[in-house]
């Protein structure tokens, strides 16, 4: 009589509906966990308004290293920002400034970023120390006869588009399209259309991404 092997495989429902209820019990821990920090954010923010009181808070929470660092960023931000998807991350050091910033499904943050008004669409990927400021105009400076911190200034929704993927050290200060890639150490002073490849400071558009390197260098 032969014998047979038989190697039971759990279902893969199951250890998926394991993973989801973990992560739903680590996000309920960590918003207990942040309780101390909101409490305080509403407390400054009677006092010194909403964008001073989110800088403060969350660059207290972006001292916080690792995957707790990234529960509590975003159980914090899910309770203050216009929008933050329970799918986004934010990694150590990066801090807001303003409350009406929204991050999308799947929003990847790297470490040491500096973010404004902007709206982070779906799968949007900033690398390490991306700097995305209110728009171009925060500091007026046509008056000579003033200081330029009494010129005043304007604050503008950024959006960047749908997997777009923004370089390291990046300075964004206009839209950039959906699916674009932004290279690293480039600045961003006019809106990009989508699914191009720019560079440069100002930067500028060096092919559209599904252009071949070939095609693009015969062109030129």
């Amino acid at each position: 009589m032969s014998s047979q092997l038989v190697i039971h495989v759990p279902p893969t429902e199951d250890a998926s509906t394991l993973k989801s209820a973990i992560k739903r019990a680590a996000r309920c821990v960590a918003l207990v966990g942040v309780a101390p920090v909101l409490a305080s954010f509403w407390l400054s923010a009677a006092l010194v308004g909403r964008g001073r009181a989110l800088e403060s808070r969350s660059q207290l929470l972006s001292l916080w290293p690792g995957l707790t660092g990234q529960y509590l960023r975003r159980a914090f931000l899910q309770q203050i920002l216009a929008r933050c998807h329970p799918s986004a991350t934010v990694e150590f050091g990066t801090f807001f400034s303003q409350p009406g910033a929204i991050l999308d499904e799947n929003v990847y943050i790297g470490p040491r970023c500096s973010l404004g008004l902007v709206h982070l669409e779906r799968d949007v990927l900033l690398a390490s120390n991306v700097q995305i400021p209110s728009g171009g105009k925060t500091h007026y400076f046509d008056d000579p006869s003033k200081p330029i911190r009494e010129q005043g200034g304007e604050r503008k929704m950024v959006t960047i588009g749908a997997g777009a993927w923004i370089g390291t050290g990046a300075i964004i200060l206009a839209g950039v399209g959906r699916g674009t890639i932004v290279a690293a150490g480039s600045v961003v002073t006019k809106p990009l259309p989508d699914n191009v490849i720019a560079a440069g400071v100002p930067a500028k558009v060096i092919r559209n991404r599904f252009e071949s390197v070939e095609t693009s260098a015969s062109d030129a």
